[in-house]
C-alpha cells in the first residue's frame, strides 16, 4: 500500500492475505507512523468505512471488502529499503521458507507491542523485512521466555498453523529449572487454569476447578544442587500454563517474577540468573502447506547454560 497524503482518500479492496485480520491491526500495520490512538479515532468516528458502512475496531476484514481510508498524514519512509539479513532480530532466524520463519527469540523481548511496550518481535521484524507483504505471529511466548517462535509469511500457512495449534498436533517443548527435588522421571499434570486481572490490571492465572482444561507433561532432565531441570511438553496452550502448573505443585521456576519464589530470585541474581529459566527448546510439526515434517531445536542461551554449570559445580563441591 502506498503512503497516504493529507490531500487524498484511498480505496482498497481486501485480498486473501488480509482476510480475517482485525481492521485496527490492519490499519496499524499499513499506516506506518500514525499513532494507534489516531487510528482508533478515525475508525470510531466513521471516517474509515467498509463497503460504505461504519464498523468498529474489532471488525474482521473479508475477501472483497472495499475499504475507505481517509486522508491521514503518515511518516515519510522509503518502503523499498530492506534491512541487512544479518542485522538485529533477523540473525536469530533458525528456519525460513516461502511460507513461514522460525525465530529463536531472545528473553526480555515481547512478541508484540502494547501495554507500554512500543515495539515487539512482530513489529521489529516487519521493520527489518519490508519486502514481506504478510508477516503474522502463529503463536506467542511470554516476554521473559526465550526460544522457538513461529511466524507465518502467508495467510494459508497462518490458518494451517492455527488449526494445528487448536488440534494439539504441534509438539512444543520447553526447558525449565525449578526449585526443589523433582522425583518423577515422567509426570502428567492436568490442572484447570483460570485467568483474572489483579487490582492493578495485570493478567494472572491460577489453578481453579472451574478453569479451562490444561495438560502438561514433565520429564526430569537432571538435578542441580537444590534445583531440577525439567522438560515440559505442552498438550494444551493456556496462558502461563507451565509456570502456573509448576508453582501450584510447589516447584516454582527459578527467576519467575510473577509466580516464583521472590526471595530466592533475589539470591540468584548475584549468582548469574537475572531472568526466568524457561526456554522453548524444541518444536516439531507438519508443514502447513507441503506436509514436510519440520523438527527444530534451539540450545539453551549462554546465560542459562552458564548458570546450570555453576549449580553443577556447587553440587560437586557439596
Amino acid at each position: 500500500m502506498t503512503a497516504l497524503s493529507k490531500e487524498s482518500v484511498t480505496w482498497l479492496e481486501i485480498g486473501e492475505e488480509a482476510a480475517t485480520q482485525r481492521i485496527d491491526n490492519y490499519l496499524t500495520r499499513h499506516l506506518k507512523g500514525v499513532p494507534k490512538s489516531r487510528i482508533y479515532r478515525i475508525v470510531r468516528s466513521g471516517e474509515v468505512r467498509v463497503n460504505s458502512k461504519r464498523v468498529d475496531c474489532a471488525y474482521r476484514l473479508q475477501v472483497g471488502d472495499r475499504l475507505r481510508i481517509p486522508p491521514v498524514r503518515t511518516a515519510r519512509r522509503d518502503d523499498t529499503r530492506v534491512a541487512p539479513a544479518g542485522s538485529r532480530l533477523s540473525r536469530h532466524v533458525v528456519f525460513e521458507d516461502e511460507a513461514m520463519l522460525v525465530l529463536d527469540k531472545p528473553a526480555g523481548l515481547a512478541v508484540h507491542g502494547g501495554s507500554g511496550i512500543s515495539r515487539g518481535v512482530i513489529e521489529q521484524l516487519r521493520q527489518e523485512r519490508l519486502e514481506l507483504p504478510f508477516l503474522e505471529l502463529a503463536h506467542r511466548l511470554d516476554r521473559e521466555t526465550s526460544g522457538l517462535l513461529i511466524l507465518a509469511k502467508r495467510r494459508p500457512a497462518l490458518t494451517g498453523l492455527h488449526r494445528m495449534m487448536r488440534e494439539g498436533t504441534i509438539d512444543k517443548r520447553y526447558l525449565a529449572l525449578v526449585r526443589g527435588h523433582w522425583r518423577d522421571a515422567l509426570r502428567h499434570v492436568r490442572l484447570p487454569l483460570h485467568k483474572y486481572l489483579t487490582p492493578e490490571g495485570e493478567r494472572r492465572v491460577l489453578v481453579r476447578e472451574d478453569g479451562l482444561a490444561a495438560h502438561t507433561v514433565f520429564r526430569l532432565q537432571g538435578s542441580y544442587d537444590g534445583f531440577s531441570l525439567l522438560e515440559a511438553e505442552l498438550k494444551t496452550g493456556r496462558t502461563h500454563q507451565i509456570r502456573v502448573h509448576l508453582a501450584h505443585l510447589g516447584y516454582p521456576i527459578a527467576g519467575d517474577e510473577k509466580y516464583g519464589d521472590f526471595a530466592l530470585n533475589r539470591e540468584l541474581a548475584p549468582q548469574g540468573l537475572r531472568r526466568m529459566f524457561l526456554h522453548a527448546h524444541a518444536i516439531a510439526f507438519v508443514h502447513p502447506l507441503d506436509s514436510r515434517l519440520i523438527e527444530l531445536s534451539a540450545p539453551l542461551p549462554a546465560e542459562l547454560a552458564a548458570f546450570l554449570d555453576t549449580r553443577a559445580e556447587a553440587a560437586v563441591r557439596g
